[in-house]
């Protein structure tokens, strides 16, 4: 099956080609054609296998057709402003020409974003707080949309996205069709989800929060104060290309990205606290391979889509075990080979079985004595971590 067997607009099936996109994905091939016929669409399916796509081009296809249409017509939420960054190049790259998006987020300057709204854009894609703030000021209408999507809706029907939800709900027409996406969905958030859909097509190419099976993923168990030498000679000892580090917090982010500066490291840091154009320069540098290790907090872990990203390394284990699923699918992404490694200690123990538990597989253990690595049930690997030179009394104190 080609994209062209899908239905889409010859102009759409071009842009596929010129982008090199022949086959669809397993996840394209059943939600663009629900889509398509205007169903609400709840889908579930791994990171990195093209959901942006699966639901972008239908909608497009849509616009397409209308030649009639004025002013905003979709809006697509996203939890994060690198997600909505990301959606918005992705749709700039299939755009038939006449159609219009920008990106609503938080963190950028008004005046770009007010003069889209002025002219009439088509499609807007948002992080709620600015576009609430948009709403407050009265410079948005919104009451012409007829296609919601909801990207990461797991995370943005969790508790603290709920009421601005709630609030742009009331904005935009109760007749809509309303997609859903994303590669995990408990069930208290799929119940959530089923208030705000109508007798929807239900979507699962994939056991729910089932990592890509082009993902290696290994943990070492580590003393807490051996964390950090840990992390080190897995930098100079692991062949990577772009690793990110992931952290609990943004202060951990800061430290650690510290550190590894102190080391002569190419790397650079991304969380919450940094302004929007550190973020964007941030990930500019890590994506051009001017950085090669990208330290961050959960604010990149739904939005980051670089296809040479070889290693993903878990410094601290996610509060949810959700967010494991979607750190470790900033690797493996398109087809493509991953690392996934995670530093856990005696007391994340239950967090690990939380993560096994959700992705339904057993995480290979990599047990390091020289490291603190604590004794549990498993059988010790039988390819460990290769050593560095140095030995790791004198590793822990040079440089």
């Amino acid at each position: 099956m080609t994209f062209k067997d899908l239905g889409l607009h010859p102009a759409l099936t071009d842009k596929c080609e010129q982008m090199g996109y022949i086959d669809p994905t397993p996840i394209q091939k059943r939600a663009i054609p629900a889509v398509l016929s205007g169903e609400d669409v709840l889908a579930c399916a791994e990171t990195g296998t093209g959901k942006t796509a699966a639901f972008l081009l239908p909608i497009l296809h849509g616009l397409q057709n209308n030649k009639n249409f004025r002013g905003t017509r979709v809006l697509v939420l996203s939890p994060t402003r690198e997600l909505a960054n990301q959606t918005e190049a992705v749709c700039r790259s299939f755009m038939p020409k006449g159609v219009t998006c920008v990106a609503i987020i938080g963190g950028a300057g008004y005046k770009r974003q007010m003069e889209a709204l002025k002219k009439g854009v088509n499609i807007i894609i948002a992080t709620p707080g600015r576009l609430i703030d948009y709403l407050q000021q009265g410079v948005l209408d919104l009451k012409k949309v007829n296609t919601l999507v909801l990207d990461e809706a797991d995370r943005m029907l969790d508790m603290g996205f709920l009421p601005p939800i709630k609030r742009i709900l009331q904005a935009i027409p109760e007749k809509r069709q309303t997609l859903f996406f994303s590669a995990t969905m408990s069930k208290e958030i799929e119940g959530i989800a089923y208030s705000m859909l109508n007798d929807p097509a239900i979507i699962e190419v994939s056991k729910r929060g089932k990592a890509a099976a082009t993902i290696r993923q290994t943990a070492y168990p580590v003393a807490p104060q051996f964390k950090m030498p840990l992390l080190l000679n897995l930098l100079e000892t692991e062949d990577y290309d772009r690793v990110l580090v992931f952290t609990r917090t943004k202060r951990g982010a800061d430290r650690l990205a510290h550190i590894l500066e102190k080391r002569d490291h190419k790397s650079n840091r991304i969380h919450g606290d940094r302004s929007q154009s550190q973020r964007e320069t941030a990930l500019r540098a890590f994506r051009s391979g001017k950085t090669n290790i990208l330290v961050a907090t959960d604010v990149a872990a739904r939005g980051i889509d670089i296809d040479s990203v070889s290693h993903v390394i878990n410094y601290d284990i996610p509060e949810a075990p959700e967010d494991y699923v979607h750190r470790i699918g900033r690797t493996g992404r398109a087809g493509n080979t991953g690392n996934s490694i995670t530093l856990f200690t005696l007391a994340e123990e239950h967090s690990m079985k939380a993560i096994e538990k959700l992705t339904g597989e057993k995480l290979e253990r990599i047990h390091l004595p020289d490291f603190g690595g604590h004794v549990v049930l498993e059988k010790k690997a039988a390819t460990p971590l290769r050593r560095s030179r140095s030995s790791f009394k004198r590793s822990g104190r040079r440089r």
